[in-house]
C-alpha cells in the first residue's frame, strides 16, 4: 500500500489540472511520508452565477486519518490508507466516504517489493509520460475537547493491477480526470 509519494508539480500546474486555486504554499516534495502535510482537492461551495471562482478547494491536511469520534489521536492507530472496497462498511471511514471524498495530487509514489532474503526493493512508480495524477482520498476533521481542529486524510487503495502486482498486492486508487466531478 502507499506509504510514500511525491508531488513535484508547481502550484500553477496543480491549479490547471484540478481547476482549483491553491492559497497555501506547497513546495515540490520527493518523499512525502505519513503525518506530514499533504494537499487535497475537495468539492467547495457552488460559486455565485457569473463568478470565475472554481467549485473546488485545495487544502493542506495531515496524512493520517483520525475519525471525528476519536477521543485521543495519540492513542489511536495511524490510518494512512483505506481499502476502497470496504471503506463504506467501516465506522472509521463511512461518513467521510459519504461526504468528504477528495483528490490527492501526486506525480509518483513508492512501493516496496519483498525479496526472498527478507530485504525490500523500492520502486518509483509514476505516469509513463509524467504529469500529475489524482489518488482517491478521504478527509476528516478531528476536534479536540478544547475546540482545536486537525484536518486529516487517508489514501484510498485498491487491488493491484497486472502491471504492478509483482511488486505489491495493493495500490493507491487512481482517479481519472473525467471522473473528478463525481
Amino acid at each position: 500500500m502507499c506509504g510514500r509519494f511525491a508531488l513535484l508539480a508547481a502550484i500553477d500546474e496543480v491549479e490547471a489540472h484540478f481547476g482549483v486555486i491553491v492559497d497555501e504554499a506547497f513546495p515540490p516534495r520527493y518523499n512525502i511520508s505519513p503525518t506530514q502535510p499533504i494537499m487535497i482537492v475537495m468539492a467547495g461551495e457552488t460559486p455565485m452565477p457569473g463568478s470565475n471562482r472554481p467549485d473546488r478547494i485545495a487544502m493542506l491536511v495531515r496524512w493520517g486519518f483520525v475519525p471525528s469520534w476519536t477521543k485521543d489521536p495519540l492513542n489511536f492507530p495511524l490510518m494512512i490508507n483505506a481499502r476502497s472496497e470496504t471503506a463504506y462498511e467501516k465506522p472509521s471511514f463511512r461518513t467521510a466516504m459519504e461526504h468528504r471524498r477528495s483528490l490527492l495530487p501526486v506525480t509518483g509514489f513508492y512501493e516496496w517489493r519483498k525479496l526472498g532474503d527478507g530485504r525490500k526493493q523500492a520502486y518509483w512508480i509514476r505516469p509513463r509520460h509524467g504529469g500529475t495524477i489524482a489518488f482517491g482520498a478521504l478527509m476528516e476533521t478531528w476536534v479536540s475537547g478544547d475546540g482545536s481542529q486537525m484536518d486529516t486524510a487517508a489514501i484510498l487503495t485498491t487491488a493491484s493491477n497486472n502491471a504492478l502486482s509483482h511488486i505489491h498486492g495493493r495500490l493507491p486508487l487512481v482517479i481519472q480526470p473525467e471522473d473528478y466531478q463525481e
